[in-house]
């Protein structure tokens, strides 16, 4: 007998029982988290319901791991906590999936109603800290809201654009009787967009001399990488990929033409320098500021996304087709005609000039490895399917900007809050999502040591990724920006533990590399491991950064 029912002198079912058959009617099968005195009702619901739970060593890995399986499954991934520090460790990981657009439902232990208005230990109003950072945070009042508040949170979570939730389940609450019953979850009508607009963009497309689509992170979200690579091969236009929407036309496409967002003035601006429409294709703002792209007052603006465009001085559309993204693509090209106009050889020219430069790059035999090295062996090491999970520093930058992606999907980077600490739980949720794929975390020293605790979860939960770590000392990114605005470097550097000596303490394998040569040999030998989780070591040599700095500059002042 669980120690909800120890106490329950009727046979009705209490509110932490209900809020998991809510859970169960969702089709949530796993949760991350760390339990609390304050949500024991709740953990042995759980248990009950046979919902699979994975205690994590940080609550922050918890909201991170919920996020990665969001994005990947497209149903709200869920972590728990208890009240106090508990709740606010998972901040970090619940705002990240808020502003990425991860669907995601947080759940909160919290102290008795009777004590919300004292001075009580570890007493913090949730609801209040989390609203800024979901779509929606709720405390349970009276255990016949819980169905209610429930079935909200998984429909805000994972309808339009998809972010966090939060429930708080007062500790009295949880272990009062309660009435109601789980609600249906409700599939959301398909939307279309309006023919009107639909005719117009045609127009607009077929019309404009240099056509530029600009892919984001919705794109991914709406499944639509067929029908944007339809439209860039049918209507001859180059497609620009945000780092959160790598993937969406294969790197091996001749009109896949590179990523932007990276904070340098970079090739890529010189096809938006050219181009005088932009066709936004599941474009987010947060991904990527309109300032980095918008180059010039002669530039017209289509937006094709699920929901209508936020506000921006920058990002104007003059046509909004809002509705199913592929079906919005598709009806398009019913009318869309570009024949009579020529190939854009010059904006394609840009993407050429990106794939040669990885080219020569991985070349380099130097030592420590340049970061281009670095992203040239590990294409060679990951099939096309294979799953690169991104932490965030002066690594992805360069991932970000340079590493080829095939499908969606499968280069995952938080930048919409851009969050370290990222990689390491991200990887873990990836690898149990899609056991059959290779799974590699890639972090620099400084992400790495913030939720490297999470090795010891993927060694219990027999989740075998492979872990590889840029190791330079320093908080690469920041110091790069120290150098190229003061010419000199503060506050960023520090020591490192024996990372190899440290993966295994926590029975994971331990790898250093020693040479270019010894990389993809060792990255190799890593993957073979199914036991247990791999932790590769490579000197990185971030020179590279400043020397790209330099090229730039000179390409653009």
């Amino acid at each position: 007998m669980c120690a909800a029912q120890k106490h329950d002198t009727t046979t009705e079912k209490t509110t932490a029982q209900v809020l998991v058959d809510c859970l169960k009617a969702e089709g949530v099968d796993v949760i991350f988290g760390i339990p609390g005195e304050e949500n024991l009702d709740l953990m042995f619901a759980i248990k009950e319901a046979g919902i699979r739970f994975i205690p994590t060593r940080h609550e922050q890995g918890a909201a991170f791991m919920a996020d990665v399986y969001g994005r990947l499954t497209g149903r709200a991934g869920v972590c728990l906590a208890t009240l106090g520090p508990g709740a606010t460790n998972l901040v970090t990981g619940v705002a990240d999936a808020f502003l990425d657009g991860a669907p995601l439902v947080a759940i909160t232990g919290q102290v008795s109603t009777e004590l919300m208005q004292l001075t009580s230990h570890q007493y913090l109003d949730l609801s209040a800290m989390f609203s800024p950072i979901t779509k929606r945070s709720k405390v349970v009042m009276r255990p016949d809201t819980v169905t209610e508040i429930c079935r909200l949170a998984f429909k805000y979570a994972e309808n339009g654009k998809p972010g966090a939730t939060h429930i708080d389940l007062p500790k009295n609450i949880a272990h009062m009787p309660c009435p109601a019953k789980p609600l249906r979850r409700q599939q959301p009508p398909a939307l279309y967009a309006d023919p009107a607009a639909v005719t117009e963009a045609a127009r607009m497309i077929s019309e404009a001399r240099n056509p530029v689509i600009l892919a984001g992170a919705g794109a991914v979200r709406g499944h639509a990488a067929q029908a944007v690579t339809t439209m860039a091969e049918r209507l001859h236009i180059p497609v620009v990929q945000t780092m959160m929407g790598k993937g969406i036309i294969p790197c091996d496409n001749k009109y896949r033409m590179g990523v932007v967002g990276i904070p340098q003035h970079d090739y890529i601006i010189d096809a938006f320098d050219q181009a005088d429409l932009v066709i936004g294709i599941g474009y987010d703002l947060v991904e990527c500021s309109p300032k980095k792209w918008h180059t010039h007052d002669d530039m017209k603006i289509i937006n094709i996304a699920a929901l209508p465009a936020d506000v921006n001085q920058l990002y104007e559309p003059e046509i909004e087709v809002v509705g199913n993204l592929s079906d919005s693509i598709y009806q398009i090209l019913r009318t869309a005609c570009r024949d009579d106009k020529p190939e854009p050889e010059s904006m394609l020219a840009v993407g050429c000039r990106l794939h040669k430069e990885l080219e020569e790059q991985g070349k380099d035999n130097s030592f420590p490895m340049k970061p281009g090295r670095l992203i040239s062996d590990i294409r060679k090491v990951l099939g096309r399917s294979d799953i690169l999970v991104s932490d965030v520093g002066a690594h992805k930058i360069w991932i970000g900007r340079e590493y080829p992606c095939y499908e969606p999907n499968t280069c995952l980077i938080s930048n919409g809050f851009a969050s370290m600490g990222f990689a390491v739980p991200g990887a873990f949720a990836a690898k149990m999502l899609r056991p059959e794929r290779r799974v590699l975390a890639v972090s620099g020293d400084g992400g790495f040591m913030m939720n490297s605790q999470e090795l010891e979860t993927a060694v219990r939960e027999k989740v075998p990724f492979v872990t590889l770590i840029w190791e330079d000392a320093h908080y690469g990114l920041i110091k790069w920006k120290e150098e190229e605005q003061f010419g000199d470097v503060f506050g960023v550097g520090f020591t490192n533990p024996d990372f190899c000596a440290l993966a295994e303490a926590m029975h994971c394998h331990g790898y250093r590399v020693g040479s270019c040569e010894d990389f993809i040999p060792t990255l190799e030998r890593a993957f073979e491991n199914t036991d247990a989780p791999s932790v590769v070591v490579v000197p990185v040599d971030y020179s590279a950064n400043m020397e790209l700095t330099r090229t730039l500059r000179a390409a653009y002042n």
